[in-house]
C-alpha cells in the first residue's frame, strides 16, 4: 500500500518533511524550542503536545505504529542499542531500506521498519514518544489506515503530514504557539 499511495519513495521518517512539503507542519515539543525535556512538568508538556495533534488526526480509529532500527547486514543485530523491540514488541519487519553505493560492505546499512496496526487512544504510546523525545528511538512515525496522514515525532517536536494543503493549514492555525519562528518553519 505505501507504494501505490507514495510512489515518490520509502518510508523512512526523515525524508517526509521535504517530500510532502506542500502538506506539511511542524510543531515543538517544548516552548521556546527547547528540545530536550529536563523536569517532569516538560515531559508533561511533551506528551501532551503529541497526545493533542494524534488525537485530532486519529482518534478512536485504527493506525499504523511504525519504529526502525538499523544494521550493517540485512538480518544482523541492531547496529547500536535500543529499546525498540520493549517498546514496539508488537511491530513486525514490514520493510528493509539498505544503502550499499559504497563498495566497501562495511558501510553498507540496512534501515529496518517494524509495524504493527493498533487501535489510537490517548497515551496508549506515551513510553514510546518518551523515548522519542529522549532521542533514544529515532524514524518513528504513526499514520492512519490509508496512509494520508502522518506524525512524525522526534526529539524535539513532530513533523506531520496531513491529507491536504487546506487540512495543514487548519491544523497549523489550530496550534499556532507550538510553531517555530523560523522562516522556513523549522
Amino acid at each position: 500500500m505505501w507504494r501505490e499511495r507514495h510512489p515518490s519513495g520509502s518510508p523512512v521518517a526523515h525524508t517526509f518533511r521535504t517530500r510532502y512539503a506542500d502538506r506539511w507542519v511542524r510543531f515543538h515539543s517544548l516552548p521556546d524550542s527547547k528540545r530536550y525535556p529536563k523536569s517532569a512538568d516538560e515531559y508533561a508538556i511533551v506528551l501532551d503536545r503529541y497526545n493533542t495533534i494524534l488525537d485530532e488526526l486519529f482518534a478512536g480509529t485504527d493506525v499504523f505504529v511504525v519504529t526502525m532500527d538499523w544494521s550493517n547486514t540485512p538480518s544482523g543485530p541492531a547496529g547500536y542499542s535500543t529499546p525498540r523491540q520493549t517498546l514496539h514488541p508488537d511491530g513486525i519487519r514490514w520493510w528493509t531500506e539498505s544503502v550499499q553505493d559504497d563498495p566497501d560492505p562495511v558501510f553498507h546499512t540496512h534501515t529496518r521498519l517494524y509495524a504493527n496496526r493498533r487501535l489510537w487512544n490517548r497515551g496508549c504510546l506515551d513510553g514510546l514518544l518518551r523515548a522519542v523525545a529522549d532521542g533514544v528511538l529515532v524514524e518513528v512515525f504513526i499514520a492512519d489506515t490509508e496512509l494520508r496522514r502522518v506524525h512524525h515525532p522526534y526529539d524535539g517536536g513532530a513533523d506531520v503530514i496531513l491529507a491536504t494543503p487546506a487540512e495543514r493549514d487548519r491544523v497549523r492555525d489550530q496550534h499556532a504557539d507550538w510553531l517555530s519562528s523560523h522562516s522556513a518553519g523549522l
